[in-house]
């Protein structure tokens, strides 16, 4: 992804004087708009700059606070409001081998190892690829139980459920950029 640095602006050369005061007085509001454009262009540089530089670092810890918190609620009975479905998927997913209350403690050790990975930095890479396992877990409830999800309109859950498309779009933001990829300006 590049962000490219906007072009400087140069003035054309100034006509001819003239003995009227007309072209004088259309001049300064030229010379004014070309002073306001110069300097939201740098101001604007100035803004792809930060935003190159601290963009997707802020989402890798938005993102890992975010599992973080809920990863921590699904180790507290009750507390979750996703720990049934969360439940249900991974049992349906491992053909009941996992059971419902075992599996909401292994979706929490995941969510909260992910978010500790995503906020510290640290075994990035691990958290990334336990990261992508679970987005396949995550995402799951909208094919095994669309019905309920969505069957009459959207439910609550639904609508819990969906957001994660956002998390799986952050999730590959902060992916690319932890295998190699950058956010560069042009010049």
């Amino acid at each position: 992804m590049s962000v490219s640095t906007p072009a400087r602006r140069t003035t054309a050369a100034a006509p001819a004087p003239s003995t009227s005061r007309a072209p004088a007085v259309r001049r300064l509001p030229n010379a004014l708009a070309e002073q306001v454009a110069l300097r939201l262009d740098v101001a604007v540089t100035a803004l792809a700059r930060f935003l190159t530089r601290w963009s997707v670092p802020a989402l890798r810890v938005a993102l890992g606070l975010v599992f973080l918190g809920f990863g921590i609620l699904k180790f507290f009975p009750g507390a979750s409001p996703a720990e049934e479905i969360a439940g249900r998927t991974v049992e349906t997913l491992t053909l009941g081998l996992v059971p419902a209350a075992t599996a909401v403690v292994l979706v929490a050790v995941m969510e909260t190892f992910i978010g500790l990975t995503l906020v510290s930095g640290r075994l990035l890479r691990a958290g990334l690829v336990v990261l992508a396992v679970a987005m396949v877990g995550i995402l799951s409830p909208v094919a095994l139980f669309g019905d309920e999800l969505f069957g009459h309109g959207m439910t609550l859950l639904g609508q819990y459920v969906l957001k994660d498309v956002v998390l799986v779009a952050g999730a590959a933001v902060v992916g690319a950029a932890a295998l190699g990829a950058r956010l560069r300006l042009e010049a």
